[in-house]
């Protein structure tokens, strides 16, 4: 056996237990017996380059001991961008926000700013820098990434506090006082067939679920318009599946089918009827239809129903949409509505830890769009407006039968 290859054997069997500087002292050491040479050698015998060996060599010559614990001398290896280019956080900095750095000109002013459109932009200013490295400067600025939030809601009503405080004082009445309290809204309509639905659910490696290549809005796709009924008291939902069209009407037969499943049996001694409602839709506050449907409601069950109505833009406070529909929408994600028996049963199977629990039915009866209320119908309606905010808080009593 040749003396590389005795130095080959050794090297091959101490190297899993080297850290990096006994690695390069123990080659420096034997490139130092070999004498002149050594180092091109060891080099071509092990593969580290000759910087690597002269520098374990100046190392040996130095004899400094390092601290225990340490492999490297304190201030060793790649010094961190910050320590070469102190102004590389505000180059960064003046990229990701350019207004509030007062730099309106920035190249990425209208761009996507990812870590690697980042990095390519410093580097053509110059720093070598990698997309972790940009990853990693902005956490230190206290960047992370977020999407768009829905706060601003546009012009505000003088008595949007105040309408919200008057229905969360309604509610806590009525609930204390054993009344049926009901959070009313329509969910967003669906395309019904074998469509993408957003989210994903478990499959198998090498399977899933294919579904159409596009779903355009053609007049001919059935849809479905899922009516949501929230309970406060039980924490139950109930939902309405039409077929037509999300009109007053079917709204209010929404209610209807909820009191004659539901209501009537849970709440025989019930006095009142309270629902709380968004501004717009199929149960706004300005539409009329919707009026004269819950009059006739009144009329059938014999309970004067009043109504709350959130204020313009602010839907999402509207409890039906955070304790019923965000968990349909989360228990069918990933699942193609492929037919109104589909839509039926992943409602129905809609459950939480908390205890909700969902009934769902569909309703295929057909609802006449653009029906006006004449202004005598509209005197005629037993309807007494709230002294405050009259608009948005009224009660519907029964008419007397002839």
């Amino acid at each position: 056996m040749t003396v590389d290859e005795q130095i080959a054997l050794r090297f091959q069997q101490l190297a899993p237990t080297f850290t990096e500087r006994s690695m390069r002292l123990f080659v420096a050491a034997e490139a130092n017996a070999l004498g002149y040479g050594g180092v091109s050698r060891l080099s071509r015998i092990t593969g580290l380059s000759r910087p690597t060996i002269e520098k374990g060599q100046r190392e040996i010559a130095a004899g400094h001991p390092l601290e225990k614990g340490r492999i490297r001398a304190k201030g060793g290896g790649r010094k961190k961008a910050m320590e070469t280019n102190p102004a590389l956080l505000e180059d960064l900095e003046r990229l990701v926000e350019p207004l509030t750095r007062g730099d309106p000109e920035s190249p990425l002013r209208w761009t996507c700013k990812s870590t690697r459109v980042l990095a390519a932009e410093l580097k053509r200013q110059g720093y070598a820098i990698s997309q972790y490295v940009v990853w990693s400067l902005l956490h230190q600025l206290k960047y992370s990434l977020k999407g768009n939030k829905k706060t601003i809601e546009g012009n505000q009503h003088k008595d949007r506090n105040a309408q919200f405080e008057h229905i969360n004082t309604e509610v806590t009445r009525n609930i204390a006082d054993g009344q049926p309290v009901i959070s009313v809204d329509t969910k967003k309509k669906e395309l019904v067939g074998n469509y993408k639905n957003n989210g994903r659910k478990w499959h198998k490696k090498d399977e899933e679920t294919k579904v159409n290549g596009h779903d355009f809005p053609d007049p001919s796709v059935p849809r479905a318009f899922p009516y949501g009924i929230y309970e406060f008291n039980r924490n139950k939902g109930h939902v309405e599946i039409g077929t037509n069209h999300d009109t007053a009407e079917f709204a209010v037969a929404s209610i209807r089918g909820w009191w004659e499943q539901e209501g009537r049996e849970i709440y025989p001694k019930a006095r009142t009827l309270l629902i709380t409602a968004d501004s717009g839709g199929s149960n706004g506050y300005r539409s009329w239809l919707w009026k004269r449907e819950l009059q006739r409601l009144a009329n059938d069950i014999g309970l004067p129903i009043s109504v709350c109505h959130f204020p313009p833009g602010t839907s999402k406070w509207n409890k039906v949409e955070h304790r019923l529909f965000s968990f349909i929408s989360s228990n069918w994600r990933g699942e193609p509505l492929v037919d109104y028996e589909t839509i039926v049963r992943l409602i129905s199977a809609t459950k939480t830890s908390k205890g909700l629990t969902v009934t769902c039915y569909l309703n295929r009866r057909e609802y006449k769009t653009g029906i006006k209320i004449s202004k005598k119908e509209q005197k005629q309606l037993n309807l007494k407006r709230n002294d405050f905010c009259g608009e948005w808080n009224y009660t519907i009593w029964p008419q007397a039968k002839i």
